[in-house]
């Protein structure tokens, strides 16, 4: 493509660079360097959740270098601009872990923002941390310019006295300190060598889940979101993509063209063969909802239910991300769910190419044993279960990969929140056959719908993770394992049935038939919720606040404004 015959008449940067009236507007370009070559070429917003909270980000900026090179080779003109994020592992088992969901919606809303001020025509966006890759997709989706996604790799594991190691074991370590079965030097001498390097968590947490999407709905390039932070071929990676994001532009491959219903399908396949990320059934209606799309927790399930479980990858199986890369990428695990009949090969994808055609040439690594063959699966059920019933009339979400019995039927042991749970926990003031209740964490009533990571590993570390069961309407770190159901609607702050168990309540669940049942009669229930009073808002101002307000329902994946079925017009074509 020669970018000195561009047409820019119908791009966003017009606004801002072309004709007599926009001088003013050039002179700050003039001002940061630029010639007047590079003013009028296409503008490519280069996004990066960088900072300094996390090894998952840390390595955000020098990879931003190359995709800005990518883009100034194929005669474009790159602007690079950073975004927030806030790190789970860092947030997770206090009030921090309330920022991070909504996070999610900040990213978006801020690269929203940036992009429209500035007029930019394309994207190319580099994420880390969990909610910041939703969020890059969802903010890419929403202003339908020509985009590319990138994440930032894997963290490479850790090796702990001859075997390897990721945070995982570190939560879990918590646990076990606390029935004696790890020491202080212990857990002193894991901390240190647990996260060796640059990179989101290793295993298939909700990182590299949402990377495995990422290839999956077509948002980024082959190969790119496998291989580990460290590793030269990332440069690779985004170089291309720099030089990618400027045939789309001249193609007008937009995200909506990418991400349809069908994409959304595929999406949910590869988390439900990789045993993902519950937090992939809030991410997926997300995006869904950027681009008008209805696909909500049910349609995530109904995907989820049908598809195998094929990737043996940690907290419920043995490798991590970088061993998955090593035997094939996330190709390999595409390919086999394509022949063998559980993706749609047609969707478009950023190469401007289908899904089958990306794949054509992947060949299977029979050398390998991270990846099964779909039709020799780990488990015929996926690796991600949907509930409903009478506990959860809008649904309930539980990962079972790696799990061995599937039913659960205790009492409630209740509690208003992860404080008074983990504390309950660490004083091992609990039974076996209990089912935990942690409520009022949902989206509104958290506010914010923490994750339960501290609670949950605290129990594996117990040795009671597969003795007891969990259910919250607020959600679970990629890393949780055992009998764990989230996003349980409607939540406790809007008074659905989770808010009127009782201590002693029977409740069943059967993750292979999807229920999950509160034992109690409909009367009871009716008469608990006279009685019922609304609890007092926990945060009264300040982005919080504002997020509460504004948040909806986990199953429509806690979105906080109308989405792309309510626009008069898109950013892309202003």
């Amino acid at each position: 493509m020669d970018a000195k015959t561009f047409d820019k008449s119908h791009l966003p940067s017009r606004h801002v660079t072309e004709g007599v009236h926009r001088a003013p507007h050039r002179s700050y370009y003039y001002a940061m360097g630029l010639t007047r070559e590079q003013i009028h070429q296409p503008f490519v917003g280069v996004a990066t959740c960088w900072n300094e909270a996390a090894p998952c980000n840390i390595a955000l900026m020098r990879q931003a270098q190359a995709v800005k090179q990518g883009v100034a080779a194929a005669e474009g003109t790159p602007r690079e601009f950073c975004t927030i994020t806030v790190t789970d592992g860092i947030a997770m088992g206090h009030q921090g872990m309330k920022a991070s969901l909504p996070s999610r919606e900040v990213i978006a809303d801020s690269i929203e923002l940036t992009m429209r001020g500035h007029c930019y025509d394309g994207l190319v966006g580099l994420a880390g941390c969990d909610k910041s890759l939703p969020g890059m997709m969802m903010s890419m989706c929403r202003l339908n310019v020509p985009s590319i996604f990138i994440y930032g790799g894997s963290i490479l594991p850790g090796s702990f006295r001859g075997r390897p190691v990721t945070v995982q074991d570190l939560f879990e370590a918590v646990g076990q300190y606390s029935v004696g079965n790890m020491s202080l030097e212990d857990i002193d001498e894991l901390e240190q060598v647990a996260c060796p390097s640059a990179g989101a968590c290793g295993a298939q947490f909700t990182a590299n889940t949402m990377a495995t999407v990422s290839e999956a709905i077509g948002l980024a390039l082959p190969y790119s979101a496998g291989a580990p932070a460290p590793y030269e071929i990332r440069d690779q990676f985004c170089m291309t993509a720099g030089q990618k994001i400027m045939d789309l532009i001249a193609r007008n491959i937009r995200p909506r063209d990418i991400v349809t219903r069908k994409a959304l399908e595929n999406a949910a396949a590869v988390v439900a063969a990789s045993g993902g990320s519950t937090n992939a059934a809030l991410h997926l209606p997300a995006i869904a909802h950027e681009c008008g799309i209805e696909f909500d927790l049910f349609d995530v399930a109904e995907v989820m239910k049908k598809t195998p479980y094929i990737a043996d990858l940690k907290p419920g199986g043995r490798y991590v991300a970088k061993d998955m890369f090593e035997a094939g990428g996330v190709p390999i695990l595409m390919k086999t769910l394509l022949e063998h009949g559980y993706l749609h090969g047609d969707c478009l994808t950023v190469t401007g190419r289908t899904i089958a055609d990306n794949l054509s040439k992947v060949a299977w690594n029979p050398d390998q044993d991270v990846v099964r063959s779909a039709d020799s699966p780990l488990s015929p059920t996926g690796g991600v279960v949907g509930l409903r019933g009478s506990l959860a009339p809008d649904g309930a979400i539980v990962k079972v990969a790696g799990m061995a019995d599937l039913k659960f039927r205790g009492p409630a042991r209740c509690f208003d929140s992860e404080e008074e749970a983990f504390a309950a926990v660490s004083a091992k003031k609990y039974e076996e056959g209990d089912v935990i209740i942690i409520r009022y964490e949902g989206p509104k009533g958290g506010p914010g719908m923490r994750e339960m990571l501290s609670t949950t590993a605290a129990l594996y570390g117990q040795g009671m993770g597969d003795k007891v069961a969990l259910i919250t309407d607020g959600r679970f770190s990629g890393a949780t394992r055992g009998f764990c159901v989230g996003h349980a609607g409607p939540e406790a702050a809007l008074c659905g049935p989770i808010a009127l168990v009782r201590d002693g309540d029977m409740i069943t669940l059967d993750a292979d038939e999807g229920i999950i049942d509160l034992e109690v009669d409909e009367d009871v229930l009716a008469a608990r919720a006279k009685d019922w009073v609304e609890p007092p808002a926990s945060v009264q101002s300040g982005y919080i606040w504002k997020y509460a307000n504004e948040v909806g329902a986990a199953r429509t994946g806690a979105v906080t404004h109308p989405g792309a079925a309510a626009e008069k017009s898109c950013y892309a074509d202003i």
